[in-house]
């Protein structure tokens, strides 16, 4: 039997099943629940069929359960092409080749097309730990290669140090690739895609902050701690209970969501008085599902293809679910914003639906004809009566249809969504124009990296209101009940909730600590586009090279590294003797000191079996060794490390008495 149809043993398919399992690991959590539970269980019933009854499987099997992960896949998306289909397709078909893997031949088929699945992965999710992952998965892969290499018949080399063998050479094989993997990345020409990439992905995106405001909506994102964005400051980054980031501003009620009217996407010159100094910034937005682009409070510039719209929503143009979004903005803290309102302006930010929290409603009549010229009393009395009746969580109980009223009179207890949304329903009825802000708040700042890290649970929702020559004016009546949230930001809250054991202060700083890399990675090599590509040659006066620039340079480059590698290998053969020669070195000099000499043309076979004849008393151990230097010298392309051990150190333990004369 030829060495490609040599039958898996029971390591060669153990190590086969782990890493194809390995492979497909990152798609799990994607993958249908159906498919999710299946693959795994078939897996796990072929190791054991193939441990215990070592018999092929039935066409009869196979063939209904190939019918099976199509019909499986076309239950859930409909088809088998795109992304998504297709990758669950492939983790199907790659655990059927290993439920028809019975040969070596067919194991190293199932190795390349698990490489290939795991690399899919990364049409997903590129991060650096991420990529991380499927970096030791893919030297998984090269050991099960290595572990494919035909054996020898009487390989006694103990299964745990060959494989750390196997698996360090996988590692360095990896790491003698880089260089050339390195210039590949940089200099190949590439279109519009960063790296990776493919139309509609925007399952790799998160839903992020939407048009639409209702309760439950803010808390989805309070408990995911991914970046949302990161920014990067000009100067000084601003203190900590001034970082709001402006997101869609809601401006409809319909006594249960706020939502974003379509006629608010209009953009308009709005006036602003400046009293402060202008803040400049970059910032580097996460994909998302949205199009909104996050400000810090006041924008006055925004990018050329972004539109900034009357209430200073900032949209982008396009959503980028791909890859992170970076762009340049400006804005000002201290400010006037719009202190003249017209009247449908007014109208608009006056309206509520009929028919719903009339407890409210008379609250509002009653705060109002206390005041009936004061907006601001208005304003300072309701915050005063969070501030003494009401309590900050995450976790509050449910509303129903008459939701405002509830919070008020009845639960008193909730977060930002709901202090927001009550607070503008007071000031409407009251006769004060408002609006409902989401956006975030707070971030942490890393000293090191010098940039504001800004996560999904920092989201935020308050409030504007519109008083006589002040014009639109920030009021969060959150910092009146939860002070905390605001100075210390959203980690500062969740002490009693119930998802604080994923958030002790020590793993958060870890966490922050992390993202540094994180974002060198995105910014080194997830947003490695064409345009960065184009100013490579920069330094050496080419200002934006062109592909057969870029080809000549990736050739040179290639050309160099070969030649060094080259001049490096033959360098270290000269250098360093091989160990196997060196081991059987040692042997023919013992043999020679015992009395027999080996000539200059004489074969390892033949010298060891004159060695063998000539000392008797150590024929069996002279032989063995013999055999086991032909077999590591011959029989395999690369020499078995841990095999190669077990002869030195058997050479080392050989003891032979001098021939008698």
């Amino acid at each position: 039997m030829s060495a490609v149809l040599a039958k898996l043993s029971v390591r060669q398919f153990s190590l086969l099943s782990i890493a194809v399992f390995a492979a497909i690991l990152p798609h799990l959590s994607r993958l249908p629940w159906s498919l999710t539970l299946l693959l795994p269980a078939l897996l796990c019933a072929r190791w054991w069929q193939r441990r215990w009854r070592p018999t092929p499987v039935s066409a009869l099997l196979k063939l209904p359960l190939a019918l099976l992960i199509v019909a499986l896949t076309l239950m859930q998306y409909g088809n088998v092409f795109g992304r998504e289909p297709g990758s669950a397709l492939a983790c199907g078909m790659l655990v059927l080749k290993l439920v028809e893997s019975e040969t070596t031949r067919d194991a190293r088929a199932a190795v390349l097309f698990a490489a290939f699945v795991l690399m899919s992965a990364l049409l997903f999710a590129q991060s650096l730990f991420y990529t991380a992952f499927l970096m030791l998965v893919l030297i998984l892969l090269l050991a099960v290669l290595r572990q494919l290499q035909v054996q020898p018949a009487n390989s006694t080399a103990p299964w745990r140090p060959q494989l750390i063998h196997y698996l360090r050479d996988a590692g360095l094989s990896l790491l003698a690739g880089a260089p050339l993997a390195l210039c590949a990345f940089l200099l190949i020409p590439r279109f519009t895609s960063p790296l990776w990439g493919a139309p509609n992905d925007g399952d790799s995106a998160r839903t992020g902050l939407s048009d639409r405001m209702s309760p439950g909506d803010i808390s989805n994102l309070l408990n995911d701690d991914s970046p949302a964005f990161r920014v990067g400051f000009t100067g000084e980054a601003p203190a900590p209970a001034k970082r709001y980031w402006r997101g869609p501003v809601l401006w409809n009620f319909d006594g249960r969501a706020w939502t974003r009217p379509e006629w608010a996407d209009t953009a308009a010159q709005v006036t602003i008085t400046n009293s402060g100094a202008t803040i400049d910034y970059d910032v580097t937005q996460e994909p998302s599902l949205q199009r909104w682009m996050l400000a810090l409070d006041v924008p006055i510039e925004v990018p050329a293809d972004a539109t900034r719209f009357a209430d200073l929503t900032v949209s982008g143009r396009h959503r980028d679910s791909t890859n992170p979004r970076r762009y340049h903005l400006r804005s000002v803290l201290d400010y006037v914003l719009q202190p003249e309102l017209s009247a449908t302006e007014r109208r608009r930010a006056l309206q509520l639906p009929r028919g719903f929290n009339p407890r409210s409603v008379a609250l509002a009549q009653q705060l109002r004809a206390a005041h009936p010229d004061d907006d601001v009393a208005v304003v300072r009395e309701v915050l005063q009566r969070f501030r003494s009746d009401y309590s900050y969580t995450q976790a509050p109980p449910e509303l129903g249809r008459e939701s405002v009223d509830e919070f008020l009179f009845d639960t008193r207890a909730g977060f930002c969504e709901h202090y927001s949304s009550a607070f503008t329903f007071l000031m409407r009825a009251a006769g004060i124009p408002a609006r409902v802000v989401t956006g975030y708040q707070g971030g942490y700042f890393s000293n090191v990296g010098r940039y504001l890290l800004v996560r999904q649970s920092d989201a935020h929702a308050w409030s504007e209101v519109w008083l006589p020559q002040r014009g639109w004016v920030r009021i969060d009546p959150t910092a009146e009940v939860s002070p905390s949230r605001i100075e210390l930001g959203a980690t500062a809250t969740r002490g009693g909730d119930r998802e604080s054991w994923y958030h002790p202060e020590w793993i958060a700083s870890l966490r922050n600590q992390f993202d540094l890399a994180n974002r060198w990675w995105n910014e080194a090599v997830v947003q490695f586009n064409a345009l960065r590509q184009g100013g490579l040659l920069q330094p050496f006066g080419i200002e934006h090279a062109d592909y057969a620039q870029l080809a000549w340079v990736l050739s040179g480059c290639i050309s160099v590294i070969l030649a060094g590698m080259t001049l490096w290998t033959l360098r270290r053969s000269r250098g360093a003797e091989d160990a196997l020669d060196r081991s059987y070195a040692l042997l023919c000099s013992k043999l020679a000191r015992a009395g027999v000499k080996r000539a200059a043309s004489e074969g390892p076979r033949d010298f060891c079996a004159r060695a063998a004849a000539s000392l008797p008393e150590s024929a069996t151990a002279i032989r063995a060794l013999a055999q086991r230097y032909v077999n590591l010298r011959y029989a395999h392309a690369l020499c078995d490390s841990a095999e190669l051990h077990l002869f030195d150190r058997a050479v080392h333990a050989l003891r032979v008495s001098k021939r008698k004369p």
